[in-house]
């Protein structure tokens, strides 16, 4: 029993220095690896080296050898991730708002080291800052985990919700009032994390910052059959609170030049039909809900896009355009 033990140690702390230190550019050598697993105390010669590679590989660890000079050197290069893969991973964190500087550097770190250590170096070495707008509130992540378990076990949260003053100082919406809520889903849009939330004793739904959630706790309270449902009608939901807000759903005609064509298909699908009206012009119907959110979106492209359909969209828009005029 004690020799099994030994053996099963001997295996997991020789797949852990492969995992760790070794890449296609960086094998370890045999002497090396013996060398290093006698530093910590295991007995390791060159035959029962080879021995435990081989029992390894039998169990789908792909260790691959080369040769190193005269020896005989072994690494691990498939780790689950490739170094492009990790690279937009640590990106997206490095850009994400909701993440504070600290957690981000944290999980940059495990992240990088999911690339073994040569890799790690490389990663960490090319780090670029996306994000100097970084929130401060550190317990995202437990609001996160709590919110996650209440969605998954159907149950309701109870928490307070604040804004930040001139000061950047917290302060508490309706007095420190308590919230209990349904949780539908977490959503990411535009550098902030969302909970997406039903209540019951209101009937209506709606969307608190993560971020800006404290004391975030799960209650013994199971969710509404309505809030179950909503989870079916996520697509829908998120394009009315995300994109376009409330308002009279609609479809637009809009007509737009050529160089808006990319902001069109980002905004509304790549699967968006088109048709050309003119040598630099295309023209698109696409669903909207009209609302102030749409205009300001539309006044970014004054000149370069209009309204042709329907009507009363056009007559709003030439309305709202007059509530600019100076």
């Amino acid at each position: 029993m004690v020799q099994d033990n030994y053996r099963k140690i001997k295996l997991l702390k020789l797949l852990e220095l492969l995992r760790r230190d070794s890449d296609e550019q960086n094998p370890i050598t045999t002497n090396a690896l013996c060398a290093r697993l006698e530093a910590m105390g295991i007995l390791c010669d060159r035959r029962t080296l080879s021995k435990d590679i081989a029992l390894l590989n039998e169990h789908g660890y792909e260790i691959m050898s080369t040769a190193v000079g005269h020896e005989k050197g072994y690494y691990i290069d498939d780790r689950g991730f490739s170094v492009p893969e990790l690279k937009i991973l640590i990106d997206a964190v490095q850009a994400s708002a909701f993440i504070t500087e600290k957690k981000s550097r944290e999980l940059v770190e495990k992240l990088a080291e999911l690339g073994g250590n040569h890799r790690a170096e490389l990663l960490k070495g090319n780090l670029v800052c996306f994000n100097t707008r970084k929130h401060s509130n550190e317990q995202i992540f437990y609001n996160v985990d709590a919110l996650e378990q209440a969605i998954e076990q159907q149950k309701k949260v109870l928490f307070r919700y604040f804004i930040l003053n001139e000061k950047g100082e917290k302060v508490y919406r309706r007095e420190g009032h308590r919230y209990v809520v349904e949780p539908v889903a977490l959503v990411f849009n535009e550098d902030n994390y969302y909970v997406m939330t039903y209540s019951s004793r209101h009937e209506s739904t709606a969307t608190y910052r993560v971020d800006r959630m404290d004391s975030v706790t799960v209650i013994e309270e199971p969710l509404s059959e309505k809030a179950v449902a909503l989870r079916q009608e996520m697509a829908r939901y998120t394009e009315q609170v995300f994109k376009m807000y409330s308002g009279q759903p609609e479809d637009v005609v809009l007509e737009f030049n050529d160089n808006l064509i990319g902001v069109v298909f980002d905004k509304f699908g790549e699967d968006t039909p088109m048709m050309r009206v003119g040598s630099s012009k295309c023209a698109a119907t696409v669903k909207v809900r009209v609302s102030p959110t749409f205009w300001g979106w539309l006044f970014q492209f004054a000149g370069e896009m209009r309204v042709l359909s329907p009507q009363w969209v056009i007559d709003g828009y030439r309305e709202q355009a007059k509530k600019l005029e100076i």
